[in-house]
């Protein structure tokens, strides 16, 4: 029996295994346990086909990205680099590191000049649309170095909320990572993305950035990628990210 038919369905127990969940036998045993769920229904019928490039797929609650031609990409970005594709005064850009690649990629927001870190790119226009735009944006995380002391009152200020020229701003987490003399590196996680945000914020406290590091997009880390490195997005970092975006 064809496990692949002209209509371009496929088996799900052949999906699940091509796409690294586990062997046959075992997403055929995840299917029977009813950890399978295809477009919001539990599938245990091991015959069952589906569209590959269309089907929301979840194994044991985690969404299964769907086949397609789209690449998702994270960069460590240098500091000194410039995120657009093209720079009119010459300066480094992201295109720096994609030139040799086939496909048309945009960049998922932006990081300053002088930030270095994570940034996302693919040729996924509606993907890069979505995760830029306020109302989708993932928790981002950020490692600063900054003039120290910083003390408890001022991690309590940042933490209970600092109204910038703009606006509010509210922080999902902020710690004291090291402290050592007159340098001090602390975390933050925030949510949204207005320009310079970050540097911005710590400096109304009174904490001036000397340097900045986003380490971390939703679950997306910079661990392990040196500067200037770059690695396709994983699986399950796909998928949330797809989950986040509602696509």
């Amino acid at each position: 029996m064809s496990e692949t038919g002209d209509d371009g369905l496929v088996r799900l127990q052949k999906l699940l295994a091509q796409s690294g969940v586990a062997s046959r036998r075992k997403c055929e045993e995840l299917m029977l346990g009813g950890l399978v769920e295809v477009d919001g229904e539990i599938v245990t019928r091991l015959g069952t086909k589906v569209d590959p490039r269309t089907a929301v797929i979840r194994v044991d609650g985690k969404r299964l990205p769907p086949v397609s031609a789209h690449v998702y990409l994270v960069l460590n970005k240098p500091r000194g680099v410039v995120s657009t594709m093209s720079d009119p005064e010459g300066r480094r850009t992201l295109e720096d590191f994609v030139a040799d690649r086939p496909e048309r990629l945009f960049h998922v927001g932006r990081l300053d000049t002088d930030t270095e870190g994570l940034i996302l790119l693919t040729n996924d226009g509606d993907f890069a649309h979505r995760m830029a735009h306020p109302s989708y944006e993932m928790d981002k995380t950020y490692v600063a170095e900054v003039p120290g002391p910083v003390s408890r009152a001022t991690v309590r200020k940042v933490l209970d909320g600092v109204t910038l020229e703009d606006g509010p701003v509210t922080v999902g987490s902020f710690k004291v990572l090291s402290a050592h003399g007159d340098k001090a590196i602390v975390e933050l996680v925030i949510h949204e993305g207005r320009n310079r945000i970050v540097r911005r914020l710590l400096d109304a406290v009174g904490h001036p950035v000397r340097r900045l590091t986003r380490t971390a997009i939703g679950p997306v880390q910079l661990t392990g990628l040196r500067s200037g490195e770059m690695r396709e997005l994983t699986r399950d970092e796909l998928g949330t990210l797809l989950d986040a975006a509602k696509l």
